[in-house]
C-alpha cells in the first residue's frame, strides 16, 4: 500500500472545445483588430483568452528560521515547499499569499514586501512570494500539507524541495540576509536549465 493520495486532480488543459457563453464549437483563429490566436466562438463572438495562472506565497520567518510545508498533494506529493498556491478570484496577490500560507501551514503573519517575482512561461505560471514574519512558533497544517515546520538555514532540505521557484527564493532570501538587505527580485526560469 502507497501512502499517496488516491487520485488527485490537476488545473483542466488550456485548450477548451466548446464556448462557455453559448455552448457552441470554438475555433483557434487571429480574431479582428488582434495578433495571436485565440480560441473565438463564431457563432456568439466570445473570445476566451487565456492567461498566465498566478502561484502567489511567502517566505515567513520565525526568530531567523524559515518555514516549509511537505506536500501532501501532486505535483510534488512528500516534498517540501514554501506556503503557496494559485490566486483565486477577487483577491490581490498579498491576500492570496497570506491565505495560501494560512491554509497549508496554520502560521499566523504579518505580511512583509514583495519579494520575488519569478516567470515561468513554459507552464503558463508567474510565481509571487512575499516576506512574512510569522507571529509564533504555532503551526496546524491544513489537508494540503503532510506537515509544516521552521528550518534552521543549515537543516534546509535541499535536494527534497518541490520546485525551482521554491529554492531560487530560497536561496536569494538567504543571500539576501547574509548581506543584510532584503530586495526585490525578478526571474525568469529557462526550462532546460
Amino acid at each position: 500500500m502507497t501512502d499517496r493520495p488516491p487520485l488527485t486532480y490537476f488545473p483542466a488543459p488550456r485548450r477548451t472545445l466548446f464556448c462557455s457563453q453559448c455552448g457552441s464549437p470554438i475555433h483557434r483563429r487571429v480574431p479582428e483588430g488582434d495578433n495571436r490566436e485565440r480560441d473565438v466562438c463564431d457563432h456568439c463572438g466570445a473570445i476566451h483568452y487565456q492567461n498566465p495562472r498566478m502561484v502567489v506565497g511567502t517566505v515567513p520567518v520565525w526568530e531567523d528560521r524559515i518555514l516549509l510545508c511537505r506536500r501532501a498533494i501532486e505535483p510534488r506529493y512528500n516534498t517540501w515547499t514554501l506556503p503557496a498556491g494559485f490566486m483565486e478570484l477577487g483577491e490581490s496577490t498579498a491576500q492570496g499569499a497570506a491565505r495560501e500560507t494560512l491554509e497549508e501551514s496554520g502560521a499566523r503573519i504579518e505580511l512583509g514586501q514583495l519579494f520575488t517575482i519569478i516567470d515561468v512561461p513554459q507552464i503558463d505560471q508567474v510565481h509571487i512570494f512575499y516576506l512574512a514574519q510569522s507571529l509564533g512558533p504555532e503551526l496546524d497544517p491544513g489537508p494540503e500539507s503532510l506537515e509544516a515546520r521552521y528550518y534552521d538555514e543549515a537543516e534546509i532540505p535541499w535536494d527534497d524541495l518541490s520546485f525551482r521557484t521554491v529554492s531560487t527564493t530560497l536561496k536569494q532570501y538567504l543571500e539576501d540576509r547574509r548581506r543584510g538587505h532584503l530586495g526585490c527580485h525578478h526571474y525568469t526560469l529557462d526550462w532546460h536549465r
